[in-house]
Formats: structure tokens, C-alpha cells, sequence
């Protein structure tokens, strides 16, 4: 079984709705299984910035969660065409996964959420690859054969999937963003199962 971890930090909801949707096509591949896990937030002084688990949605990631991935769905919200703040500082207390080369070699994406349509997708999606390049990670988009990549109104991008939320920050998905968040989620899946030589 190829187990897929789709993390994500998530404030509004439509990061982790996002999510669930790629873990959906993960888990529409014969052989694979998602693992849904968020990023905890961070705290701008030195004190707890969240209990030891969530109240609700997914549990907190562990190295366990990393260490026993075949691959990485990668979710952040827009900041001002960025990754926030709780997605980079996870990141960058990866040190130690890049030093051993723990995630060399498995296949990545990333997905986002904004508030406008021109609110920083695209640059937040490529602001995520970097540091998974450097990881040593294969990273994977949204081709064109998907459909929904040229009909879509909303979000959707090749570098990623993404949701529109709007100025009322709804985390509603529409139907084009349902179907190209799964279809990430189902090549990541279709990916991770080639390379292990099982699909």
C-alpha cells in the first residue's frame, strides 16, 4: 500500500477542503492511501501556539507521518504570494530530513487558496516547490489533458491545485476545483505506485 502524506495548514477551511479532495483521488488509485495531517500554527512570542492535538480536522504531522510517506501532497494559504508562516517554519525545521536525503526521490505537489484570482496562486505554488526541490523531491503538476484546467473560472493552475475563496473567505470549492484537486491527488497516487514498481 502506498501511503500518501496531504498536509496542509488551513485557517477558513478551504486548504483543508482542498485537501480532502486530493486525498479523494489519492484514494480513487487501486493500492494507495492518503494520510491527512495539518501544520500547527506558530506563535509570534516564544509560548504554545496550539494544544498537543487539533479540536477538529486532521491530527498534527509527526517525522513518523514524514518518514513513512511514498509522497507529499503540500497545502498552504496565500500570503501576499507566499507560504504562511506555519507551512515555512515546518519546513524549515527539515534539516535533519535533507541532511540523511529522506525525501529524495518521492513524488511531491503542492496546492493554495486565495482570496482573489489574482491574489498570489501561482507564486505561492512556486514558493512551496523550493524548498522540496531542494529536498531532493519529484515535483508534479496539472497538465493540460486535465479538462477542467481550461474551463476553470476559479482556481487551478499547472503548477498546482488552488481555490478561489473570495473577500468572504468561502471555502466552498466549485466543481472545477473539486475535479483538478482529485486529479492531482490521483497522479501523485498513480506516480508513487509506478515508482515503487507495483502499478
Amino acid at each position: 500500500m502506498s501511503e500518501i502524506l496531504v498536509l496542509y495548514y488551513s485557517r477558513g477551511g478551504s486548504v483543508a477542503n482542498l485537501a480532502r479532495q486530493i486525498a479523494r483521488g489519492v484514494e480513487s488509485v487501486d493500492g494507495a492511501r492518503a494520510r491527512l495531517r495539518s501544520i500547527p500554527p506558530v506563535a509570534v512570542t516564544t509560548r504554545t501556539a496550539a494544544p498537543p492535538e487539533p479540536e477538529d480536522g486532521a491530527p498534527y504531522v509527526s517525522r513518523e507521518d514524514l518518514d513513512a510517506c511514498a509522497g507529499l501532497a503540500l497545502g498552504s494559504p496565500t500570503r501576499f504570494g507566499n507560504m504562511a508562516a506555519p507551512v515555512k517554519h515546518f519546513l524549515d525545521g527539515l534539516g535533519d530530513v535533507w541532511a540523511s536525503g529522506g525525501l529524495v526521490g518521492r513524488p511531491a505537489a503542492v496546492f493554495t487558496s486565495t482570496a482573489s484570482m489574482h491574489g498570489g496562486q501561482e507564486s505561492t505554488l512556486l514558493s512551496m516547490m523550493v524548498p522540496l526541490l531542494h529536498q531532493g523531491m519529484l515535483l508534479l503538476g496539472i497538465p493540460y489533458t486535465e479538462p477542467a484546467l481550461s474551463s476553470t473560472r476559479g482556481g487551478g493552475t499547472p503548477y498546482g491545485a488552488s481555490h478561489v475563496a473570495g473577500q468572504n473567505d468561502d471555502p466552498t470549492l466549485d466543481a472545477d476545483e473539486r475535479a483538478l484537486a482529485q486529479a492531482l491527488g490521483r497522479r501523485l497516487a498513480i506516480t508513487c505506485r509506478a515508482l515503487e514498481g507495483r502499478s
